[in-house]
C-alpha cells in the first residue's frame, strides 16, 4: 500500500451521524439497494468526467474507455466497486463524504419521523446513496483522485460509519474512485459473483456504459489466469435511446430512481422519440411525491440533458417551465452543439421549440393519468396542484389545457376534497346558467359555511371552494373555461342572470325600493368603514355579509401581500342586509340613533368575522356585545 501523508481524523457532520445511525440499524428492508445506489454515483462520475472532458481532453489521461467494476473477496469478505470518472480532491472528499448534500440538510433532519420504514424513503432525496454502504459493511474505504491532479494527490477516505472518519493523502495511478466494503458478519453472501450479477441485472441494467465482474473460474486452480478476465453485465447502452417495446415497466421505473434519486416509483412516464426538423428523444417521469424544495422557486431543477448520448449538464431547467419544476427524467438532442453552455441555452431558438412540445408531451401525460387512472392523478394533485396552479399565470399558450388539470373541492362533493375538474362543473351546469361561480377563503369549513353561498343552495347551483393561498391570484389569471367566465360570489353586486326569474327580479327591486330608508340610515352609522351599503340578493338566513368591490383585492391576495411587506390598497368592503331577517327588521324599527349605531356595528362586525377577515377593533365590538348583552338581560 502507499505511503499516507497529511492523515487526519475528522468528526462527521451532526446530520450524518443521524443518517448513519438509521442506515447502521438496517434501515432499508431492502439491503441489496446499497449496490444500485453506489454504481449510480459511479455512473455520474463518469458522466461528469465526460462533460469537463469536452473542453479539457486531458483530463481522460489518455483513458477514454469508461465503466464501473464490481468485485469481490470472499477470504476477505469485501465488495470493491470502481469507476473511471471524473474522482474528487482531498477537499471534494471532505465536503461529500462528510456531509450531506448541500441542498436539504436541514429539512431531512426535520421530517425524520423515527419510524423507520417512513425515514427510509427520506433517504436518497438529499444526495445520500453513498451512505447506504454501511448497511451491510462495518468498515468503508474511498480511494480517489480527481482527474487532472497529479498521482501523489490520491485520497484515502476511511469509517466505520461511527462519528468520524480518517483522511488521508496517498499515491494514486490511475483517476477515478475506488468503493472498498468490509461486509459485516452475516452480509457475506453479497461477496459472491452470482449475486452481485443478478442484484446489477435487476437494478443497474439501465446505466449507459458497462458495468463489468470478473469472469467465473471453472478449471483447476492452477490454470487459472493470474490477472482477472472481465465481462460486462448490463446491456450498456442508455435505456432513453431503446425502442419503447424492449423496456419494461420496471426497468423505467428502475431508472427514474437513478436519475431522480428517489426511492418510490414514478404515478407516470412518458418515452419519446422526435424525428424531422428537430431530433430528440425524451423520457419524462411525473413523480409519486413532492420533494421538501418544491415551492423554492429558485431551488435547482430541470432534466438530465444529453447532446448525442454524451452527458451535458443535470439540471437543465430550460426544457420546462417553472410550474412543472417537479417533472424529472432525460432529453437526448441531436440538435445542440456538444459545447452547449447555460448562455446558448438561453438564446438557441431550437431550446423554444423543444420547451414547447416537451410542455405539451407533460400536459397530455397528465391529462391521461387524470382519465386512465383518477386515483393515481389524486395523488399527484395532492403533492403537485398548488404548483400546477402558477401555470396559467406563466404559460397563455397552454391555459386551457392546464384549466382542464386543476381540482377544486365543491358545494356538491365530499367534505373539503379537491376533486372536481372544470369538465365536471360544466357538465352540471343548471339550464340557463352560463357562469363558472367560486368563492376563496382561508380554510374549507370557513368557505362551506359562508353566507355568500346560501342563495346558490336555495336554487342548487354549484359553486367551487377555493382555499389555496394561492386561488385568488390564480382566478385573477383564469378568467374563462369552455367558453363560461367565471365569477366570485363575494365579489360586486351578484348577478344570476337568467337563473333569476323577472318575478324574482321585479320583486327584488321592489324590497329595494322599500328599504332605501333604512339603506341611509346604515350608510350614516358605518361611515367611513364601507364603500356602499344595499339590499342583498344573496341572502337566505344570515342578517348581513360583506362584499368585495370589482376591482378590489380579496383577503387572500391582501394577506399575502401583507405577509411579503408589500403595501395594501386601501379599499372598503360593501356592506350587503338581508331585510327579511329578524335582526335588520328590528334593526330598521330602532328608533334611537345611538342604539342604532351600535347595532349596525355589530353586524359589520359579525359580518367581516363570518367573511375570515380579522377586526380592525376588537375591544369596541365587544364593548358593544356586552352592552347589547346588558340590556337584553335587564
Amino acid at each position: 500500500m502507499s505511503v499516507e501523508t497529511q492523515k487526519e481524523t475528522l468528526g462527521f457532520q451532526t446530520e450524518v451521524k443521524q443518517l448513519l445511525h438509521l442506515m447502521i440499524h438496517s434501515l432499508y428492508s431492502n439491503k441489496e439497494i446499497f449496490l444500485r445506489e453506489l454504481i449510480s454515483n459511479a455512473s455520474d462520475a463518469v458522466d461528469k468526467l465526460r462533460f469537463e472532458a469536452l473542453a479539457k481532453p486531458e483530463l481522460l489521461e489518455g483513458g477514454s474507455d469508461l465503466k464501473i467494476r464490481v468485485s469481490f473477496d470472499k477470504d476477505a469478505k469485501t465488495v470493491t466497486l470502481e469507476d473511471n470518472g471524473i474522482g474528487m480532491s482531498r477537499e471534494e472528499t471532505i465536503a461529500h463524504l462528510g456531509t450531506i448534500a448541500k441542498s436539504g440538510t436541514a429539512d431531512f433532519l426535520k421530517n425524520l419521523s423515527g419510524d423507520q420504514k417512513k425515514d427510509s424513503s427520506l433517504i436518497g432525496q438529499f444526495g445520500v446513496g453513498f451512505y447506504s454502504a454501511f448497511i451491510v459493511a462495518d468498515k468503508v474505504e474511498v480511494f480517489t483522485r480527481r482527474a487532472g491532479l497529479s498521482a501523489g494527490e490520491g485520497v484515502h477516505w476511511a469509517s466505520k460509519g461511527e462519528g468520524d472518519f480518517e483522511i488521508a493523502t496517498v499515491e494514486k495511478a490511475e483517476r477515478g474512485t475506488r468503493i472498498v466494503l468490509h461486509l459485516k458478519s452475516g452480509e457475506e453472501e453479497f461477496a459472491d459473483g452470482w449475486r452481485l450479477r443478478n442484484v446489477i441485472k435487476k437494478y443497474s441494467d439501465h446505466i449507459g456504459l458497462p458495468i463489468e465482474l470478473p469472469k467465473e473460474f471453472h478449471g483447476e486452480e492452477k490454470d487459472k489466469p493470474a490477472e482477472p478476465e472481465w465481462e460486462v453485465v448490463n446491456r450498456a447502452s442508455a435505456l432513453w435511446t431503446r425502442p419503447r417495446t424492449e423496456v419494461t415497466d420496471e426497468q423505467y421505473q428502475e431508472f427514474y430512481k437513478h436519475v431522480s434519486h428517489d426511492f418510490d416509483n414514478p404515478l407516470s412516464w412518458s418515452h419519446n422519440k422526435v424525428e424531422g426538423k428537430l431530433e430528440y428523444t425524451s423520457l419524462l417521469y411525473v413523480p409519486g411525491r413532492a420533494p421538501f424544495d418544491l415551492y423554492q422557486r429558485e431551488a435547482p431543477r430541470g432534466l438530465k440533458l444529453y447532446v448525442q448520448r454524451v452527458f451535458i449538464m443535470d439540471q437543465a431547467d430550460e426544457f420546462l417551465p417553472l410550474y412543472l419544476r417537479f417533472i424529472k427524467g432525460v432529453v437526448d438532442s441531436n440538435d445542440l452543439s456538444l459545447n452547449v453552455s447555460r448562455e446558448i441555452l438561453q438564446k438557441d431558438p431550437v431550446i423554444d421549440s423543444m420547451k414547447s412540445a416537451l410542455t405539451k408531451r407533460v400536459l397530455d401525460m397528465l391529462e391521461k393519468l387524470a382519465k386512465n387512472e383518477p386515483e393515481q392523478y389524486k395523488t399527484f394533485w395532492k403533492n403537485f396542484g398548488q404548483v400546477l396552479k402558477e401555470g396559467p399565470a406563466e404559460d397563455f399558450a397552454n391555459k386551457e389545457k392546464i384549466a382542464g388539470l386543476l381540482r377544486f373541492a365543491s358545494t356538491t362533493e365530499g367534505e373539503g376534497e379537491q376533486v372536481v375538474s372544470l369538465g365536471d362543473y360544466v357538465s352540471r351546469l343548471k339550464e340557463g346558467q352560463d357562469k363558472i361561480y367560486f368563492l376563496t377563503g382561508e380554510s374549507y369549513a370557513q368557505v362551506k359555511n359562508s353566507p355568500h353561498l346560501e342563495v346558490f343552495r336555495k336554487k342548487g347551483i354549484e359553486v367551487l371552494l377555493l382555499t389555496d393561498r394561492i386561488d385568488e391570484w390564480l382566478m385573477s389569471y383564469l378568467t374563462e373555461f369552455d367558453g363560461k367566465s367565471f365569477v366570485d360570489v363575494a365579489r360586486g353586486d351578484l348577478d344570476l342572470g337568467s337563473l333569476d326569474s323577472e318575478e324574482d327580479k321585479k320583486a327584488q327591486e321592489e324590497v329595494a325600493k322599500s328599504k332605501e330608508g333604512l339603506v341611509e340610515r346604515l350608510k350614516t352609522a358605518l361611515g367611513e368603514q364601507v364603500a356602499e351599503v344595499r339590499v342583498s340578493h344573496r341572502l337566505t338566513d344570515s342578517p348581513a355579509i360583506l362584499a368585495i368591490g370589482e376591482q378590489d383585492l380579496g383577503l387572500q391576495m391582501r394577506q399575502i401581500l401583507e405577509a411579503s411587506g408589500q403595501k395594501v390598497p386601501d379599499s372598503k368592503p360593501i356592506f350587503e342586509f338581508n331585510p327579511n331577517h329578524p335582526l335588520i327588521e328590528k334593526l330598521d324599527a330602532e328608533p334611537d340613533e345611538d342604539r342604532f349605531g351600535d347595532l349596525s356595528h355589530i353586524l359589520f362586525d359579525q359580518a367581516a368575522l363570518a367573511a375570515g377577515d380579522s377586526l380592525k377593533d376588537p375591544a369596541a365590538y365587544v364593548q358593544r356585545l356586552n352592552k347589547l348583552l346588558v340590556e337584553l338581560s335587564a
